[in-house]
């Protein structure tokens, strides 16, 4: 029994000190300014809120919610990032800065998630009658490897999908896909499916982004253009007509056979 008690307890030993591994070479792997798994571990409020929720969700699930919390807010204290014990977090998240960061009860964050400094993952409903939301989905859900930008609020129970990325202060509260790019308040996709898998620094690729809004004045700018090229072609026609009859339109049925006057809502592009 003390056997496998110590085997237990060694396993877990190991799987603790990987996780916190994996953890410092993840935000290695995404910051150039850190330049040691010391200086992460010492000096990067990130890894420093990770560990202490990792502490504060078990007694959370242990039915503890106010120890747990006291946790949470003593991370707060020390790093400025408030991470609800409630929320589950997947492997290798990095909080760039980390400031003014808040992470919701009910949120989910998948792996190799990269967060920057003062975002939000909030709920939309309102205060009133808060006995009725309990223990119900009231923030979002980041999929892996999803980048949010500095200042972006993803707001309510929708899913950013895997590999996306939000824009800085987006403000997102619709779903967004897989692999596009979120920008904008309300967030709108600039460019589905296009974004590819490699890292962007606060969420936007380094290529030049469409701007809908834009694009849809330009279509209508190029509609009107058309309109107009086409009503003058139609002024033009009806001086050319009136020019050729002295300036009486002919009667349809006239002893002429009415052709003329058959021809003319023709012209004018009438049935």
């Amino acid at each position: 029994m003390a056997a496998t008690g110590g085997a237990l307890i060694n396993t877990m030993a190991m799987m603790f000190f990987k996780n916190i591994t994996a953890d410092l070479d993840a935000m290695m792997a995404r910051d150039p300014a850190a330049r040691s798994r010391l200086m992460v571990a010492l000096t990067y409020p990130c890894f420093h809120a990770v560990q202490l929720h990792r502490l504060a969700r078990p007694v959370y699930l242990a039915g503890f919610p106010t120890l747990a919390r006291m946790i949470s807010q003593f991370s707060r204290f020390i790093t400025g990032i408030e991470i609800h014990p409630g929320a589950q977090i997947g492997k290798r998240l990095f909080i760039d800065h980390g400031m003014g960061v808040v992470i919701g009860e009910t949120a989910v964050i998948g792996d190799d998630v990269t967060l920057y400094h003062d975002v939000t993952l909030g709920g939309i409903a309102p205060a009133i009658n808060s006995a009725a939301q309990v223990n119900t989905k009231r923030h979002p859900t980041l999929e892996d490897g999803v980048i949010v930008g500095a200042g972006a609020q993803i707001l309510g129970d929708i899913t950013v999908g895997k590999g996306a990325r939000v824009g800085g202060n987006a403000v997102v509260i619709k779903n967004v896909p897989e692999n596009s790019v979120a920008v904008g308040v309300p967030a709108r996709i600039v460019m589905p499916k296009e974004c590819g898998s490699e890292f962007a620094a606060y969420g936007i690729p380094t290529q030049d982004l469409p701007d809908p809004v834009a694009r849809a004045i330009e279509g209508l700018l190029d509609q009107i253009s058309r309109l107009q090229g086409r009503i003058s072609a139609l002024e033009s026609e009806l001086d050319s007509f009136a020019v050729g009859t002295n300036g009486s339109l002919p009667q349809a049925g006239a002893e002429s056979g009415g052709g003329d006057g058959a021809e003319l809502p023709r012209r004018f592009g009438r049935n």
